[in-house]
């Protein structure tokens, strides 16, 4: 894959990798990683598409800045995808999808989009623990950045500890570490994140809203939510999934996301 960087509203750089042939496909990743977490789904990708993976401001090639706000990163995505010259089909995780969903009202140069697992609640009710959060400060304070990611995995994403324990023999793990110190000011968004429907119901572009039957509730809540304004969307629950399913059932991940590419209708 080739490195390319286009500059946010703020002037902030942000890096993408960029690999394959066909129309563009840019993917946003979640909490405490880089593009490499991306790795085990890029092969079926690159036959399809001419990816770009993205890495979110404050982590890998990408710059970052003072007083960080979720409408920053909403402007990197913005920023990315209008820099691609033609329409975009755009895929988030988990945090980097609730970018993405705020970004797609934004522009009018997505074919697709396509959220696994925003982390927002509905209803406003608070998503990640506030004294949670602060246990994880005091052990970057301590310099521990492996257990603050191996925390938010188990304790905010749900993820069992055979999962944990495979997620420290990725490649990705290293990102993961290096981004550990973005991983308390992402799980505050979500609790003062409010959904306002009424946001949504003209934006048309076709959407596919991925969760998994393992994950924790809420994200199963907020897609439902999505699914009843946006008017032309789509659930696909993926069995036996939690919140990583590139990695632990990479072949159904990106067979429900092909499949919606070639007929989103």
């Amino acid at each position: 894959m080739t490195e390319g960087r286009v500059l946010s509203k703020d002037g902030t750089p942000i890096a993408y990798w960029c690999g394959g042939e066909g129309p563009p496909l840019l993917l946003l990743h979640g909490t405490a990683a880089d593009h490499v977490r991306w790795a085990p789904v890029l092969p079926a990708f690159e036959r399809r598409f001419t990816v770009y993976a993205v890495d979110r401001r404050g982590r890998g090639g990408s710059g970052d800045s003072e007083g960080y706000a979720l409408e920053r990163e909403v402007e990197d995505v913005v920023a990315l995808v209008e820099s691609l010259g033609e329409p975009v089909n755009l895929l988030g995780h988990s945090y980097g999808a609730l970018c993405a969903l705020e970004a797609a009202a934004l522009t009018h140069k997505l074919r697709l989009l396509m959220l696994y697992e925003p982390p927002f609640e509905p209803t406003g009710k608070e998503v990640n623990p506030p004294e949670l959060i602060e246990r994880l400060e005091v052990l970057l304070r301590a310099g521990d950045r492996e257990e603050v990611v191996a925390t938010m995995a188990s304790e905010i994403a749900g993820q069992p500890p055979e999962v944990v324990a495979y997620m420290r023999t990725q490649p990705s793990w290293q990102a993961r570490v290096d981004a550990a110190h973005t991983i308390p000011r992402e799980l505050r968004v979500p609790n003062t994140y409010r959904f306002d429907p009424e946001r949504f119901r003209g934006l048309a572009v076709p959407t596919l809203l991925l969760s998994g039957t393992e994950s924790p509730p809420f994200f199963q809540v907020g897609a439902e939510a999505l699914n009843q304004v946006l008017p032309n969307s789509r659930i696909v629950v993926m069995p036996g999934q939690g919140h990583g399913a590139m990695d632990t059932g990479t072949d159904l991940f990106t067979a429900e996301v092909l499949r919606f590419a070639e007929s989103p209708s």
